[in-house]
């Protein structure tokens, strides 16, 4: 388990550093920096794959999320603008870890609230849950409060207030979708919040500090259509699907994965914590392509380049005793051998397959001879 203490948490430098990623075998992706900022465009809670593995678009960015103890609101998200960072929600956190998922503990006028998030395996969906420790609770009862902030725009690009934005959302017993633009994914929102207040506001000038470094553009303005409100005496919890997913597919869907996720370990024969997490690392670059499996050469913004899973394949498949894995990319990307060449990459829009690599095939044959 991968564990950072309070210092790390509480230092805002540090804490937006330090990045997670939890990613749904088919492409998407939910990541952010530990501090709750988002420092980079591909930063998000929900990173579907609409064509998978690739169309990935940001669709949920982040929550805005708010405790209530004892009548006092307590802001425990973050976000960095022009010469601030507001709210300062990492003041709060005390812990965090991969157990096996993100888990932050945030500790508020002496409650303590414990998040975590996974994604489900071969769907683009995050789970994300909030609760209060037991051994913690007020005497008064505790509320929390989302404010989701929608991006709804393809993951290289940065939305920007937008007056065809569209701001209408269905809201049904416990499940809320909506769908700004025409060709776009529907987004649902399953939850079990107790009340659910119409909004509809555009937060603006985020500041992106990791591609300010790359010399990108780097702010962005995020739309917010409604809030939400949990009573924290029971599990509060959001799906945020592009499928229609209820809050009781949770437990069945976080079983699932832990189960897929111990099995793989087992597979691999892994005999210590740092290789169990390495087996982990290395399944999150193994995604679908059709109905057979490629590699993802490297989050956030790359595709499945030939090159790089070629040079790859032995430690991610053969080194995990993952030889079905193995076979199934070589296979897949035999399928479009052209002139003797492999494709370096596919792009992102699904356009031809790029061939512009003098030694992909040369690696192509290397990854046969280790697979055989």
């Amino acid at each position: 388990m991968i564990q950072l203490s309070t210092e790390i948490c509480n230092d805002f430098e540090t804490s937006a550093s330090r990045e997670w990623i939890e990613t749904n075998g088919i492409g998407g992706y939910a990541s952010s920096s530990i501090s709750g900022a988002n420092t980079r465009r591909y930063h998000g809670l929900l990173v579907a794959a609409t064509r998978p593995p690739l169309g990935r678009m940001v669709l949920l960015s982040k929550f805005e999320e708010i405790i209530v103890v004892d009548g006092e609101r307590h802001e425990i998200s973050c976000n960095q603008y022009p010469d601030s960072v507001h709210p300062d929600g990492y003041k709060y956190l005390t812990q965090f870890r991969l157990d096996p998922f993100p888990v932050w503990t945030f500790e508020v006028n002496g409650v303590e609230v414990e998040k975590s998030l996974f994604m489900a395996h071969g769907e683009n969906t995050t789970a994300i849950q909030w609760k209060i420790k037991q051994s913690a609770v007020s005497a008064s009862p505790s509320v929390l409060e989302l404010k989701p902030l929608l991006a709804f725009r393809d993951h290289h690009h940065l939305r920007h207030e937008d007056e065809g934005f569209g701001r209408h959302y269905e809201a049904n017993e416990n499940m809320i979708s909506i769908e700004p633009y025409a060709g776009m994914p529907r987004l649902y929102f399953g939850h079990n919040a107790v009340e659910i207040e119409d909004q509809g506001h555009w937060y603006r000038d985020f500041e992106y500090a990791i591609e300010q470094e790359r010399g990108f553009d780097y702010r962005e303005d995020l739309y917010q259509p409604f809030s939400l409100r949990f009573d924290l005496l029971t599990e509060a919890t959001v799906v945020a699907s592009t499928e229609l997913r209820d809050v009781s597919d949770v437990a069945k869907l976080e079983k699932s994965e832990k189960k897929r996720r111990a099995a793989l370990i087992a597979k691999s024969g892994a005999k210590d914590d740092f290789a169990r997490q390495l087996v982990l690392a290395a399944d999150q670059f193994i995604v679908a392509r059709g109905t057979d499996k490629t590699v993802i050469a490297g989050y956030h913004w790359f595709s499945d380049w030939g090159r790089d899973k070629m040079i790859a394949l032995d430690g991610l498949t053969l080194a995990t005793n993952r030889t079905d894995i193995a076979k199934s990319v070589l296979r897949e990307f035999s399928k479009h051998i052209s002139d003797g060449m492999l494709p370096n990459r596919f792009p992102d829009q699904g356009e031809m397959p790029e061939y512009n690599t003098v030694d992909a095939t040369l690696w192509f044959f290397e990854a046969i001879r280790a697979y055989g």
